[in-house]
């Protein structure tokens, strides 16, 4: 396999009325009057200091005028309170936003928002973005298929998402991958379970600045977890390396850890763990899984060429025909999981038998 590459930005693709009616059974609707497009009627910026460069640029601080200042403080707010305390408002009164900051990078070209609690200075963060069906599905895949529980709303055409802490990518492997202390074989273990992750689930573009290291101190030594960041790939691209992280170039440092430490029969193991694992989320969400992929199947997320090349490199890596049918990602992705996951799916049954 060679390494990947993407030449254009993604295009968003609009959430239609199936999707929205799946957000609001599932809670993820809102009537929080947070608009993207009222974000932008800013008077000016500045460059966040010491901010990395992302994609295409770095972060700008903006300022407002005092009258629009105060109504989207106040709308941010709400927002926060929605996602924390389910809009209890009453509880969070001491609460404002510090700072309003913007990239142009990427496809959803967030809003970076930071609250602060007057009472001792503690802030927290959260995002503001163009709601794009791609990202929704791939939210939605990763609350249900993954160990992580994911908080975010819609309203209309803008998506409000919770921060996931964690080292990014490229800077844990500059910072943390050489330090004294580090436990190597785990990370190698994480990195393992989380490329498995991503390929049966088919979220693409797992760049390093596109995921976070989340590193929990245990008793006796670091626990590691990898969690993606970026969902706006989610079952676009044709190629299926698109869906590899091991095969990003700027993952290579972390890439020949793995090759260095573990050997194909423990490769093997992480990597039945994982999908085990996910059958069970799966089973365990059946029902809300199957919503999701009935409005997924009828949305326009990818065009005819790439689906139908994504479908024969599926056939081709699988040496399988089940992929011959299939005419939309909805219908990949589902029977992706049948294929990637039947074994562990069968166990899971002889187990509860």
């Amino acid at each position: 396999m060679t390494a990947n590459q993407i030449s254009r930005r993604k295009p968003p693709f609009p959430v239609d009325s199936g999707l929205r009616r799946y957000l609001e059974r599932y809670g993820r609707l809102s009537e929080v009057p947070v608009d993207y497009e009222d974000l932008l009627d800013f008077r000016e910026y500045y460059p966040v200091e010491d901010s990395p460069a992302a994609r295409g640029g770095s972060w700008l601080t903006l300022v407002y005028d005092s009258e629009r200042l105060r109504v989207v403080n106040r709308a941010l707010c709400l927002a926060y309170s929605a996602m924390k305390t389910d809009g209890d408002i009453s509880v969070m009164e001491h609460l404002s936003v510090a700072r309003v900051d913007f990239c142009e990078f990427g496809n959803s070209q967030p809003f970076r928002i930071r609250i602060v609690n007057h009472f001792n200075d503690n802030h927290d963060h959260f995002y503001v973005k163009r709601a794009d069906a791609s990202r929704i599905f791939g939210l939605e895949l990763e609350h249900i298929l993954s160990p992580n529980r994911m908080g975010y709303m819609v309203r209309g055409d803008t998506l409000v998402e919770e921060h996931i802490a964690g080292v990014p990518g490229d800077q844990f492997m500059r910072q943390h991958l050489g330090r004294a202390g580090l436990n190597r074989v785990r990370i190698a273990k994480e990195f393992v379970k989380f490329n498995e992750r991503c390929f049966v689930r088919l979220l693409g573009d797992m760049r390093s600045q596109n995921y976070v290291v989340d590193i929990t101190p245990d008793f006796e030594d670091e626990q590691y977890r990898i969690r993606a960041i970026d969902f706006d790939q989610q079952s676009y691209e044709g190629p299926c390396n698109h869906y590899f992280p091991y095969l990003w170039t700027n993952n290579s440092p972390i890439v020949d850890m793995v090759r260095e430490l573990l050997n194909n029969a423990t490769l093997r193991q992480y990597r039945h763990e994982e999908r085990t694992l996910m059958a069970r989320r799966l089973r365990a969400s059946r029902s809300r899984y199957d919503h999701l992929n009935r409005c997924m199947r009828d949305a326009d997320i990818s065009t005819a060429e790439k689906i139908r090349q994504l479908a024969d490199e599926l056939a081709e890596h699988h040496r399988t025909l089940r992929f011959g049918a299939c005419r939309t990602m909805g219908e990949l992705l589902d029977r992706h999981l049948e294929v990637c996951l039947a074994r562990a799916v069968r166990q899971l049954y002889q187990m509860q038998a």
